[in-house]
């Protein structure tokens, strides 16, 4: 089974070293790193030099995390394609474990952050919210050829949640994808304002729910669940209440 890596990046180049460093250890060596460089200049030259064992391929590509995938997508060829983020680390044994999970009938496979849950799961429309995010995201290239380009209102560093759009467009299209809480991928926690993630992050939900016509219940749902967060919560109040808030401006836009 062959990968092709998808990693948009911009401005940081030791942390594309130290991921690229993983990428040095996997036992499974079947693999393509198509590096989207939103840079515009050389600084990458240099990191990606001192991985030339890796086969890489070096994309320019526009600023945003969206449009710099949408470059690399029509330069596909492997069987499974991975959007792994440009500071994240895979372990050692992620890409054999990866490609033994998809098995003939299965098109993909999420996996989870080392503190998130660890119920397995069949992802649907209504459950995916929480059981996927884009670097432990592993696709059939089948898959992304249907679906086909990522949505550019979507995506770092105005609006996030373009994997979860990606997501609810591949089950549309009757993609079976799994969620495997064997499989973890390591990514730094960074220290941010709580209310500004809320608010973008809520955004960005809002927007896709109303893009998807998700029906009114799940529509309360995703509004209620930061209400009562705020109440039950009161020293995370400000996340919670700019979460609701993004929401509610993003199913409106």
């Amino acid at each position: 089974m062959t990968f092709d890596l998808v990693v948009a990046t911009v401005d940081r180049v030791a942390e594309l070293g130290r991921f690229l460093d993983s990428l040095e250890r996997q036992t499974h060596r079947d693999f393509r790193v198509l590096v989207a460089d939103q840079n515009g200049d050389d600084r990458l030259q240099e990191v990606l030099e001192r991985h030339g064992s890796l086969r890489t391929e070096r994309l320019p590509a526009p600023r945003g995390l969206s449009r710099a995938r949408n470059v690399a997508l029509p330069r596909l060829e492997a069987d499974v394609v991975a959007f792994p983020d440009d500071d994240c680390i895979y372990p050692d044994d992620l890409l054999d474990r990866v490609a033994a999970r998809l098995a003939p009938g299965l098109d993909g496979v999420t996996g989870r952050e080392p503190w998130w849950m660890t119920e397995a799961a069949v992802l649907t429309r209504d459950n995916l919210w929480n059981r996927a995010i884009s670097f432990t995201i592993f696709l059939s290239r089948n898959v992304v050829e249907r679906v086909g380009r990522f949505d550019e209102q979507l995506g770092l560093p105005s609006s996030s949640g373009e994997e979860m759009d990606y997501l609810v467009r591949a089950l549309d299209a009757g993609a079976r994808i799994e969620f495997d809480p064997a499989i973890v991928v390591d990514h730094p926690r960074k220290d941010a304002d709580l209310a500004f993630v809320g608010a973008r992050d809520g955004a960005s939900i809002g927007y896709i729910l109303r893009k998807h016509g998700y029906p009114p219940s799940t529509v309360a749902r995703m509004l209620l669940r930061p209400a009562g967060g705020a109440i039950l919560h009161p020293g995370r109040a400000r996340f919670h209440l700019a979460t609701l808030r993004g929401r509610l401006q993003g199913y409106r836009r």
